[in-house]
């Protein structure tokens, strides 16, 4: 049975940090890509990074790039996305999700299964 569980989120102050972690089973992350994507209240959901199974390629939007870190840890099968720099408009529900081939990032529509998602909360 695949799963995938975030955790992690939480509040912070703006310039704060935080680590998001994508725990899955039921797969490796050797045949799946892996997407962070978030969606705030009112606004359509978007892709924050992604990493590709095949050679651990990394892509960022460009609201992200820079303050935003995503890797993976095979061993551990958990994907991590390192969150500095913080702005309230980083403030969403984060989800990750997993597809075989190609890491979409701008394409959640294509990635076949998801977590439950972590509220993140960027505010003083």
């Amino acid at each position: 049975q695949v799963q995938l569980v975030e955790s992690g989120g939480g509040l912070v102050q703006p310039g704060g940090s935080l680590r998001l972690s994508c725990a899955v089973s039921g797969f490796t992350l050797d045949d799946y890509a892996i997407g962070w994507f978030r969606q705030a209240p009112g606004k359509e959901r978007e892709g924050v990074s992604c990493v590709s199974s095949s050679d651990g390629s990394t892509y960022y939007a460009d609201s992200v790039r820079g303050r935003f870190t995503i890797s993976r840890d095979n061993a551990e099968n958990t994907v991590y996305l390192q969150m500095k720099s913080l702005k309230p408009e980083d403030t969403a529900v984060y989800y990750c999700a997993a597809r075989r081939g190609w890491p979409f990032l701008h394409a959640h529509s294509l990635y076949d299964f998801w977590g439950q998602g972590t509220q993140v909360t960027v505010s003083s």
